[in-house]
């Protein structure tokens, strides 16, 4: 019971009206989940808080697993990006200001 209101308790910083502010602005509709844009955006929402906490707990590995999984997967999914158009990338790039 206590790990899970952990879990729920992390979680709470991505809400629902949040994830669909982040696909509305970069997904250009609040439905459009599945474009590479909101979803490299997502991950750079969530990159960047993972970022913040371990700042504070510096021993915490299990999420520094998962931030180093996110990192990959949206390295994974730039780089599909920009095989598949090269524009759509920069605009990604420079909007969420990745040093790429």
């Amino acid at each position: 019971m206590y790990i899970y209101s952990l879990i729920i308790s992390a979680m709470n910083y991505l809400t629902v009206e949040k994830k669909k502010e982040i696909f509305r602005e970069y997904g250009k509709s609040d439905t459009n989940t599945g474009a590479s844009e909101s979803q490299i955006a997502l991950f750079s929402y969530r990159i960047n808080h993972l970022t913040e906490h371990l700042k504070t707990h510096r021993k915490d590995y299990a999420t520094q697993r998962s931030l180093l999984k996110m990192v990959g997967q949206r390295r994974r999914l730039l780089d599909y990006l920009k095989e598949k158009d090269i524009n759509r990338y920069r605009e990604v790039v420079k909007a969420l200001n990745l040093r790429k």
